[in-house]
């Protein structure tokens, strides 16, 4: 075939066709921009020592004028500055005439650099090297920094702001925390369980959702399960309930048969409850304990009945009250903290005999309020009601590690529990009305030297939460607050979510909305149009001037307008408003009549002129004196 026409080509825009195609080398091209930098970066740090020797030159200079040596060694600066620059013009004018590829001083000087380098050829960097010492210097500060949070745990408390949210007036009992971190929930003496999501409230902080699922019964634990679909509530009653992520109810545990004696028999608790928590590996299984001396683990497909019954009993072989339980992290172990004292720990799938058991962990007859479990599961902590804070290893469970003394608890949920990182324990202390502040004390978990505590409030510190994923403290108090604490760059999310977003201005429009009543049945002329948009009907009524009319406000003083003033604006007020003016005596009517009588005879006008004519004249009787009757007998005196 013949090529193209070159002037049709040239006229239709074409014209390249008929060229072969440029072919590119891709490792070539990357390994000249190599080179380039490399020499780039050789000639930035030539420029940088000569510009120091200059200097060095000219303060010699100022400091011996008269010396030989800085006349020759200007001399020799300046001829070697000369032939730097003839260098330099020579390679930019070789790279000017040749744009396709370096230039052969260009390679030959990065040959040279390459085989002056050829041992550190993985240490290379691309562009500009940087300063000798940058490196080293920069993660030498960066080791300190973590050396230095290590060495001083107190760094790694994220407390340097905090958020208040108001749940309400009374105790803040529970706290429950979802494992993503993003909603929570919170329960306390007043019956009330709040929903907060950290990603959609904003700076106002408002609970999204209150509610009252167990009616008048205080609310004693709130726990989100593994996944965070549904949640545990605990409350004064017999029976736990499960709600979903919105409140909903899911299942409600069975009560059991009070008048069986054998609580294995039962199919349900029987008296009030204590705790409860989820499995932290299977989903639908969780613990409860409570006053019917018994631990029962339920699922949550089925409601009928509980799936195991663990029994505590005394040193005597008596039944104790359990007080508070927990699952191990692994989820095989179950501990419950008795009435008297003791702390009892079962395998999960054996629900006879004790696995591990303390029979004097804490002073009989208080209430163990918190059992928790360390990250690494060998480590129990336990929150006593005889003031004490204390760590225990199970497979040495007849002595406690350490010991914490004098932390006031006056609830029986008070909380502790690890840090994430599972160096420092954490726990709340009670205070009486007026007695200064509730504290959140922070311990070692190895030496258990207090090594921080925060003033939260003038109440009780009652419940406290760590959550490992946003690195936040959620605290709850006796009188009514639910408080997180976070640090801007050691936390993630959470309460990092809502303080940044602005309250909601309320529109004006909103305070005219009228409710759109629905009459299928009515006839068409008096059925209202369906409302298509709230905001556009809003808009419309804020139009009206009916609808958005204001009322006028009272009448201060004298009416106006045809309204009455001073004494009200309605018509009994004014009629007796008036009837306490006339000041006319009516004690006599016959009086009260003739008084218009010269009036009515000069001026006649109703009846008068009708009668003109025919009217006889009038004629009144003459009052005669009465005559004196006591002379007259009793027959004859006027009877009145």
């Amino acid at each position: 075939l013949a090529g193209p026409d070159p002037e049709l080509a040239a006229t239709m825009g074409f014209s390249g066709f008929g060229k072969k195609a440029r072919t590119f080398d891709l490792e070539a091209m990357f390994e000249q921009t190599r080179r380039t930098a490399v020499e780039r970066s050789r000639k930035i740090l030539e420029a940088r020592e000569r510009e120091k020797e200059d200097e060095a030159e000219k303060e010699f200079r100022c400091l011996h004028p008269d010396s030989p040596a800085s006349a020759s060694s200007a001399v020799g600066a300046e001829s070697t500055l000369t032939s730097r620059d003839a260098a330099s013009s020579e390679n930019e004018d070789s790279s000017d005439e040749e744009l396709t590829g370096p230039s052969v001083q260009s390679q030959t000087s990065a040959q040279g650099q390459n085989e002056d380098t050829d041992d550190d050829d993985d240490e290379e960097f691309i562009g500009p090297p940087l300063p000798p010492g940058f490196k080293d210097s920069d993660d030498d500060h960066d080791d300190d920094d973590i050396q230095e949070e290590d060495n001083n745990p107190v760094k790694r408390i994220p407390d340097s702001h905090e958020i208040t949210l108001q749940h309400g007036t009374k105790t803040v009992s529970a706290l429950g925390l979802d494992p993503s971190g993003a909603r929570l929930v919170t329960g306390g003496y007043d019956y009330d369980i709040k929903f907060w999501d950290f990603a959609g409230m904003d700076a106002s902080l408002q609970a999204f959702r209150s509610l009252q699922p167990c009616e008048c019964h205080q609310i004693k634990s709130l726990q989100y399960s593994s996944t965070g679909d549904v949640i545990l509530v605990v409350s004064g009653n017999s029976q736990a309930k499960v709600l979903d992520r919105d409140g909903f109810p899911v299942m409600e545990c069975i009560k059991g048969d009070q008048y069986i004696v054998d609580m294995t028999n039962t199919k349900g608790h029987t008296a009030m409850l204590n705790s409860g928590c989820w499995h932290p590996k299977i989903k639908e299984e969780f613990l409860t304990c409570s006053n019917d001396g018994t631990v029962r683990t339920w699922d949550v497909n089925n409601e009928k009945k509980h799936k195991g019954v663990f029994k505590p009993r005394s040193a005597q072989g008596k039944r104790v009250i359990p007080t508070t339980c927990t699952y191990s992290r692994d989820g095989k172990l179950i501990a419950a903290g008795c009435q008297d004292g003791s702390i009892q720990i079962w395998d999960r799938n054996m629900s006879v005999h004790t696995k591990f058991h303390c029979r004097q962990a804490h002073a009989p007859g208080t209430d163990t309020s918190c059992l928790t479990f360390s990250y690494d599961g060998t480590t129990l902590a336990s929150r006593g009601g005889d003031d004490t804070l204390k760590i225990w290893d199970i497979r040495q469970f007849k002595k406690p590690l350490n010991s914490a003394e004098r932390l006031s608890s006056f609830f029986p949920m008070t909380d502790c529990c690890f840090s994430p990182d599972d160096k420092i324990l954490v726990t709340g202390t009670s205070v009486k009305k007026g007695g200064g502040s509730g504290k959140l004390a922070f311990f070692d978990r190895e030496t258990f030297q207090k090594l921080y505590e925060i003033d939260v409030t003038n109440a009780s510190v009652v419940r406290c939460l760590w959550h490992p994923k946003l690195n936040q403290i959620m605290v709850g108090t006796a009188n009514g607050l639910a408080k997180v604490y976070y640090d801007p760059v050691k936390s993630q999310r959470g309460a990092k979510l809502c303080v940044v977003k602005t309250k909601r201005k309320e529109r004006q429009a909103e305070t005219l909305t009228q409710d759109y009543i629905i009459t299928p049945h009515a006839l068409p002329m008096f059925r209202e149009p369906r409302q298509r948009s709230t905001r556009k009907q809003l808009e419309k009524d804020r139009l009206d001037p009916l609808k958005s009319h204001k009322p006028e406000p009272p009448v201060a003083g004298p009416g106006r307008g045809g309204r009455v003033g001073t004494h009200g604006g309605t018509l009994s007020s004014y009629i007796v408003k008036n009837i306490a003016l006339d000041k006319t005596d009516d004690s006599n009517p016959r009086e009260a009549i003739l008084r218009h009588a010269k009036e009515a005879e000069e001026n006649p006008y109703w009846v008068a002129p009708a009668y003109a004519k025919t009217q006889p004249k009038t004629v009144f009787a003459e009052v005669e004196q009465e005559d004196d009757e006591t002379d007259k007998p009793e027959w004859k005196k006027r009877k009145i």
